[in-house]
């Protein structure tokens, strides 16, 4: 970590604290995409204007240290790297993410041809289909910051294209700032580590980029049930929906309180592990976010499972 004073006032000592962090988070990348850190370093200095210094000019220089070393390096160098025309990058963020994207796209679509055309739409914004005065493509790949997952973002881009097609019927105003784009994904986030925590969603961005997190985790564990033993979904059902003691239940089973007690233990353990898989394989998410989504839901498991179940998983 590189000592600094403990206010950064000047322009210079900004400038050496954003270039000597590029430099740290180019380090911290597994794949670099041949980039350097004086290409990284107007996106981290971008990132720090606008997120520390428009509101706290005198931000304290172990903040921006900690702001840069929290930023997604490998993340933001293959979306820095699609940015500058390079076609293996741009193969590597379609094959990692379309399905990120489709699960995404299908949530907000009434059908799955509806759900193509909003995928391929995404693609395009990100790409770009209009050419800047400086000769290069003016997609949204340029509102990432890399301030949270890049799988989170794309999210938050889907959100915002599905609700571009809302406005068109309504009043509200469109922004195409990055900060928004910033702020659905961290919504996006929240929404996966508080899925069913939705009350508090103040507007239409926010109401989707959760529904989006909710869909996927509702989904995931509806399928999870359905793939278990019949004697286990008989038990999750007596005990969630028909609201039996477990000593209830387990007369109806032919076994003990205790053995009944053990076995939904058990359950829980085996949805969890299969809801992950599920949301990780087939919805796109990272491992990572998968693991911070569901540790979270799963508080809520002994309480609140039989409002996640559709009953038709029985």
């Amino acid at each position: 970590m590189v000592e600094n004073s403990r206010v950064a006032t000047t322009d210079h000592q900004i400038e050496q604290l954003v270039k000597l962090g590029a430099a740290r988070l180019l380090a911290r990348a597994t794949n670099g995409r041949a980039l350097n850190a004086e290409t990284l370093a107007p996106r981290v200095a971008a990132a720090v204007q606008k997120y520390l210094l428009r509101d706290q000019p005198n931000t304290p220089a172990a903040e921006i240290n900690k702001f840069i070393d929290e930023m997604q390096a490998d993340d933001l160098c293959l979306i820095i790297a699609c940015e500058r025309g390079d076609e293996s990058a741009w193969n590597d963020l379609v094959a990692r993410f379309t399905a990120t994207v489709r699960s995404a796209a299908r949530s907000a679509s009434a059908n799955e041809d509806a759900a193509e055309d909003l995928a391929q739409s995404i693609w395009a914004e990100l790409y770009g289909l209009r050419v800047r005065d400086d000769g290069r493509r003016a997609g949204k790949l340029a509102y990432y910051s890399g301030r949270g997952s890049l799988a989170g973002w794309l999210r938050a881009v889907v959100a915002q294209l599905s609700v571009d097609s809302f406005r068109k019927q309504s009043k509200l105003v469109q922004t195409d700032e990055d900060t928004d784009l910033d702020r659905l994904a961290r919504d996006a986030h929240v929404s996966e580590t508080q899925a069913f925590a939705l009350s508090g969603v103040s507007n239409p961005e926010q109401s989707l980029s959760h529904r989006f997190a909710q869909t996927d985790l509702q989904e995931a564990l509806n399928k999870a049930v359905r793939e278990l033993a019949a004697e286990d979904r008989l038990l999750v059902k007596l005990y969630y929906f028909d609201n039996l003691r477990l000593r209830e239940a387990g007369a109806v089973l032919g076994v003990h309180e205790a053995t009944a007690s053990r076995r939904l233990t058990r359950i829980q353990t085996d949805l969890r592990k299969r809801v992950s898989q599920i949301l990780t394989a087939e919805r796109g998410w990272t491992a990572a976010e998968t693991e911070r989504s569901f540790a979270e839901v799963a508080q809520h498991m002994d309480t609140d499972l039989e409002g996640l179940i559709k009953k038709e998983s029985f």
